[in-house]
């Protein structure tokens, strides 16, 4: 296989692939002192979704002593992704589709009665010992379930178009809830849940983090219960650890808010 590889353009390698022809020549550009800062940010954004950068810089100084100005701090966050927060205006993963869409929230006040009729997604940063990767999940709001899941060491919207046609898969969702990120306003994005003509679209308000309750509780009960405690050295170990720990968490974790069942169990009842 590696031998016939060797006589494919990278471009035609890219496209089979599904990735960019970027990815082939990517090598991380990491500072240890920033790194370190950034950790820090992540479990207190963890602790506080609905901090920005000014709650998180007097936190930095308090809790850690770590000092930092306000640009190296918004810098920081928009390198983790942490751009939820912030008017699209100004905070920004990647540049926009001019035509991007934006949708509305259709969830406020909606009742959540069934598996599937709501998927909610979002991105997180992951500490590793020796630099830091991102993951995207897919969680069934009725039932908890974690439809599907992708790690990266880039923020190139890849990983997130791979993970969505898993999750779509499985099954198929009355309603997708995203922030208004870069990612999932992309037009690559919004293509794939259009050509499921069922799938109503929902986005976030801006600066509303809390819009994705689901999901921002699964990121909170991720790092807490596994990736804090294992310190993974790179993303290979993280997405071993990952694949072992989303199992327990979809069949064997108990929930009390689902009566003490799993989310498997609630997920496949019909």
């Amino acid at each position: 296989m590696s031998r016939d590889l060797k006589n494919i353009a990278l471009s035609r390698q890219a496209d089979l692939l599904d990735i960019s022809r970027s990815s082939f020549y990517y090598e991380p550009i990491i500072d240890p002192e920033d790194i370190g800062i950034m950790n820090a940010i992540d479990e207190i954004f963890t602790e506080y979704p609905f901090y920005g950068h000014r709650r998180i810089r007097e936190d930095l100084r308090t809790d850690y002593e770590i000092s930092i100005g306000k640009k190296r701090t918004i810098s920081l966050m928009k390198n983790m992704g942490l751009e939820a927060i912030y008017p699209k205006k100004k905070w920004h993963l990647s540049d926009p589709d001019k035509d991007t869409r934006k949708y509305p929230y259709l969830l406020s006040g909606l009742p959540i009665v069934d598996s599937n009729q709501v998927w909610g997604t979002d991105i997180t940063y992951v500490k590793l010992l020796k630099g830091f990767a991102y993951l995207v999940a897919i969680i069934d709001w009725f039932s908890r379930y974690v439809v599907s899941w992708e790690l990266s060491d880039t923020l190139e919207i890849e990983f997130c178009l791979n993970n969505l046609r898993r999750a779509l898969s499985v099954g198929t969702p009355n309603i997708h809830n995203s922030d208004q990120g870069s990612h999932f306003t992309s037009q690559r994005y919004i293509d794939i849940l259009d050509n499921q003509e069922s799938i109503k679209i929902s986005m976030d308000g801006r600066g509303r983090c809390m819009d994705n309750i689901f999901t921002e509780r699964l990121w909170r009960t991720v790092k807490y219960e596994n990736i804090y405690l294992n310190e993974y050295g790179n993303i290979n170990e993280a997405r071993d650890g990952l694949t072992e720990y989303f199992t327990f968490y979809n069949e064997k974790r108990k929930h009390q808010s689902l009566n003490y069942r799993t989310p498997a169990q609630i997920y496949f009842t019909k």
